[in-house]
């Protein structure tokens, strides 16, 4: 048989290019257009219907960047048109691109009701189906004209990410405005005909089907006449029935399509901005709701819900509806779609109770699902951190993005540090944007790893990244695929419909254990500095907050500052978005995020400072505040007292030049390059420093990966390294030495201390940043032996090899930790600690033939200098603290880390303060004290095993209690919690493995 389907397909795109698709609208007349320019940032509604316009031509150019204009467009229906279905053409300069990324618009009546939202791929309003002829038309049009950053050379620099410095230069140039009539029969052929020629093209030249479908399509284009397209699209889609009218075949795959909108919180685009997306998109949603009775569109970021709420109320008294009604679902049950890497323990925890509550308190929905398509690889921790907060399943697919090794499973139960295991599904469409096309359909069927044991996937459906949602072509092409041979079905469903029928089909799904890694984006643990330190310390200065504030509470009856801290925590979760903790985002939202960390910093230090006031009372004695969750210097964790410090410090000339410092539990030779040659264990007699090699070591790469500037870092930057060993000023300083170096356009300034009685080497970097295109490290070469090492995560931590044995660990080479790495051999370890930074890389070499010894290099990623999407990222003064801590088991890393993060702070005052909570078990640690959310007055103790091992622990109340509880994270009872037996105001309980526990204390 002759195969002359790319005949046909030529004939078809042809057809549909230069006939059928521009006789949709066969009449038009144009719109009356004026505008009037806002003159600064965004306006209220009200004020830009009110504002009066100025004529403007189709053609002219219009919008400065990130500004907003409002046109006014009037017109009337010609009588002739009675009948007919009619529809506004709105085009404000739409070029090709998704949507989202480029001007956009939100269309009003005159009244202030939202319509819906302009965007390339959904440029119309319908006026009437049909008109009576002679109608009134006038609308409102809110016009962003965000410039579009990321164009089709998307990686070179611009100055139009930030307000400040993109100029006035109009970005865009007003398009069609005008009535037209829309000719439905054409439409609907043109959907059918993009259907079978989609599903044609996947289907194998040997099969029957697709020479039926071949064999239609011919039919239908003989059928159209070309110069009477409107009078013959009837005819050309009878000529199609046949092929619509074959179902699927019984085993074909299932897709639940689930109606979607991935809006980033910011990236390209500046917070304010994304209001107003999601405001777009949501009118857009719930107006496809009212035409198409079997769509369902699912929104998650409790963030976006709670925006529209506060800002487009007209909005969302149409998304309540829409969710009373089952069809606009809340969906994931976290503020926003966090990273899931550097956000602390609990920060992470929060994402889920702030994010579920929100749903439970305004729409009574109880998420259950884990909602992160597009975030950048999943910490070990997360499974138990989802169950705790009474979920149970997780969707992702960017893991598909993985460049070297293909995940092995579409659904699978996820295994976390503590054994919780997740159902997962990674969608196989391989895409969150999803648009019906047929393309994707039989690469979801194709793709799926599962076969044989499983027919379900889901397919998250709609434009996305900058909003834009489901469209009504999308719609209609699930239609047509609802049961159809030759393709997977599609079915609409919400995503607990699709999950509780994938966990039904596959109860023994396999097993993945440990963090799920993405093998790409791996510089976002170090792009933006500033932002990441914002995090970590905002995150720390919490948990200070909480603590003091509650014992306060107990013991002087100050006032909890519950709206605060609840303000607070959601400020620090959004910033905790996937484009805005990596790093990724434009300047302004950068810029943006620094000044904010500042505010909340100087509010929260302002919270921490009258609690431990009130605590400390009038008096003149010097009391040491302890906010971490060990003792420090005689003081109980959580509690003040008077601080007891022994030991002294000597600094002395080292023979060769440098210093030698030493407290007689360490010792430390820094050379006249000021690099730690020697960090002797005295007690332990052991160096720690490998031979021959240097400690303190900065080292400078170049840094140009091949695509996505401040997401990626490619493994090749290791070929060229500059070792940043010249000296401009050693000098003792304290405890320790001073050690300034100058390279570059870049000035370094170190301080290396050892305190009294100290098992740690601080390590104090300040860096003036003036590089670009490079990358800084910080490195250890550990005389350990060590096959696998220790990274701090949520609630515990995480191993990973130090060896390449298989591709799987090759990939590893960038990797992220929270306040620790931790490298041993029995008996005796290292390890690092930082207060503010997160990626990391540990290599091990094999010393010379004579010396069998291998070195265990960690290195620190300290700074970045990419110019897309920020050109201008890091530049600047930043500071550094990290500490190396030799002899150190688990148990010390633990401990370290905390007390790097959470410095003790001294208050005048008369009285020694007792905490409100300890523990006897050194392994158990107390993540939070606070009070309860809901405003009883019940304290609250979240605490967990963090060790690695088995742990029998009795928790004390610092007041009298009247009962206890073991909640979820939202503190509600929890029927899976350990058994406690209490006796007064103590509590006992075993713990697994990292596990978490939460305490609801009521007091007496």
């Amino acid at each position: 048989m002759h195969d002359d389907r790319s005949l046909v397909e030529a004939r078809l795109r042809r057809v549909l290019d230069e006939r059928l698709r521009p006789a949709v609208y066969p009449e038009s007349v144009p719109l009356e257009v004026a505008v009037w320019h806002a003159p600064d940032e965004p306006v209220p509604v009200a004020e830009g219907l009110a504002a009066e316009p100025e004529p403007i031509a189709v053609g002219a150019r219009w919008g400065v960047p990130w500004g907003t204009s409002w046109f006014r467009v009037n017109g009337t229906v010609p009588e002739a048109w009675a009948g007919k279905t009619v529809e506004a053409l709105l085009d404000l300069g739409f070029d090709e691109n998704m949507p989202g990324f480029q001007c956009e618009g939100l269309v009003y009546r005159p009244d202030g009701t939202p319509v819906k939202g302009l965007n390339p791929r959904n440029q119309w309003v319908r006026i009437g189906a049909p008109v009576e002829g002679g109608e009134e038309v006038r609308l409102h049009i809110e016009a962003a004209s965000n410039p579009v950053i990321l164009d089709y050379h998307p990686f070179l620099p611009t100055r139009l990410g930030d307000k400040e410095t993109a100029g006035a230069e109009p970005q865009y140039r007003l398009a069609r405005m005008d009535l037209a009539v829309l000719d439905e029969t054409v439409w609907q052929l043109v959907i059918d005909l993009e259907v079978l020629g989609e599903l044609m093209a996947e289907l194998p030249v040997e099969s029957a089907r697709r020479w039926e479908i071949l064999r239609a399509v011919e039919k239908a284009l003989d059928a159209l006449d070309l110069q009477d397209v409107g009078g013959t699209a009837a005819q050309a889609r009878s000529r199609l029935d046949s092929a619509f009218e074959a179902p699927a075949v019984p085993s074909a795959h299932r897709i639940s399509a689930v109606g979607h909108a991935h809006i980033d919180s910011a990236w390209l685009w500046p917070l304010r901005e994304t209001v107003r997306k999601v405001a777009r998109t949501t009118s857009n949603m719930t107006a496809l709701l009212d035409d198409e009775p079997e769509f369902v569109f699912a929104m998650s970021q409790a963030q976006q819900w709670a925006w529209v709420r506060d800002h487009r109320p007209e909005v969302w008294a149409r998304v309540k509806k829409a969710v009373a009604d089952g069809r606009f679902v809340p969906a994931g049950g976290m503020w926003v779609e966090s990273d899931t890497n550097m956000p602390g323990s609990e920060a992470m925890a929060r994402q889920f109770v702030h994010g579920k509550r929100f749903f439970l308190d305004e729409f009574g929905v109880e998420n259950e699902e884990a909602w992160l398509p597009d975030t950048f690889g999943f910490a070990a921790g997360l499974p138990q951190i989802i169950k705790a907060a009474g979920s149970k399943w997780l969707l992702t697919q960017k893991i598909s993005w993985s460049q070297t090794n293909k995940f092995p499973h579409h659904t699978f139960r996820w295994e976390g540090i503590d054994g919780t295991r997740i159902f997962t599904h990674f969608p196989p469409v391989d895409t969150y944007n999803c648009s019906m096309k047929g393309s994707e359909i039989a690469h979801a069927a194709r793709n799926f790893k599962d076969k044989g044991v499983a027919r379900h996937s889901l397919a998250p459906t709609g434009w996305g990244d900058g909003g834009g949602g489901t469209t009504r072509e999308m719609v209609a092409k699930a239609a047509r695929l609802r049961d159809l041979e030759g393709s997977a079905t599609v079915a609409w469903e919400t995503p607990k419909e699709f999950f509780t029928k994938a966990e039904a089909e596959y109860p023994e799904p396999p097993v993945w254990v440990g963090e799920l890694y993405l093998e790409l984006h791996r510089a976002t643990l170090t792009s933006q500095a500033k932002t990441k330190q914002g995090n970590r310390r905002s995150e720390h200065l919490l948990r200070e907050a909480e603590l003091w504030a509650a014992t306060a509470a107990v013991r002087t009856g100050s006032p909890y500052p519950y709206e605060e801290l609840d303000r607070i925590w959601k400020t620090v979760l959004l910033h905790q978005f996937h484009d805005i903790l990596p790093g990724s985002s434009i300047a302004w939202v950068h810029r943006e995020a620094r000044r904010t960390y500042e505010r909340l910093a100087d509010e929260l230090n302002g919270i921490i400072d009258a609690a431990q006031r009130a605590l400390a009372g009038e008096g003149t004695r010097e009391l040491l505040f302890n906010p971490a969750p060990h003792r420090r210097d005689g003081v109980a964790a959580g509690g003040a007292g008077t601080a007891v410090v022994e030991g002294r410090t000597t600094v002395t000339e080292r023979p060769g030049g440098g210093h030698v410092l030493d407290n007689g539990i360490l010792r430390v030779e820094v050379d006249a390059r000021g690099l730690a040659v020697s960090v002797y264990d005295i007690e332990a007699d052991r160096e720690t420093i490998a031979p021959g090699r240097a400690g303190n070591l900065l080292q400078l790469h170049p840094d140009f990966p091949n695509m996505w500037d401040a997401w990626d870092v490619d493994e090749f930057y290791r070929n060229t390294v500059t070792d940043l060993t010249d000296v401009d000023e050693l000098a003792p300083e304290g405890h320790g030495v001073r050690i300034v170096r100058t390279f570059g356009g870049s000035r370094v300034t170190q301080v290396l201390s050892l305190g009294p009685a100290e098992r740690r080497l601080l390590v104090d970097t300040e860096v003036d940043w003036h590089e670009t295109e490079k990358f800084l490290k910080l490195a250890f070469p550990l005389d350990v032996h060590a096959e696998r090492y220790a990274s701090e995560t949520q609630f515990g931590h995480f191993h990973r090899p130090t060896h390449t044995n298989t591709s799987w660990e090759a990939a590893k080479f960038e990797a992220c930790n929270h306040r620790f790495v931790h490298l041993e051999e029995p008996g005796w370890g290292v390890a690092i600690v930082n207060d503010s930074t997160y990626g990391h890389d540990v290599t091990r070499t094999v010393r010379t033939d004579s010396d069998r010894g291998t070195t265990t290099t960690v290195r620190v990623s300290l700074l970045r200098a990419p110019r897309f999407p920020d050109p201008e990222t890091d530049q600047g003064v930043h500071r550094f603290r990290h500490a190396l801590v030799p002899g150190a088991g688990i148990g010390d890393a633990v401990r370290e880390g905390w007390r790097i993060n959470l410095p003790e702070r001294v208050v005048q005052g008369a009285e020694e303060v007792a905490p409100l909570a300890t523990v006897d078990q050194e392994a158990v640690v107390i993540t939070a004290v606070k009070l309860a959310d809901d405003g009883s007055g019940d304290v609250v103790v979240r605490f967990h095993e963090a060790h690695g091992g088995r742990a029998r622990a009795t928790l004390t109340a610092g007041f009298e209690v009247a009962g206890v509880t073991a909640t979820d994270l939202l503190e509600r009872p929890s029927a899976d919690a350990p058994s406690l037996q209490r006796e007064g105001n103590e509590v006992s309980l075993r713990l697994r493995p990292f596990e978490l526990v939460t305490l609801r204390f009521t007091r007496a």
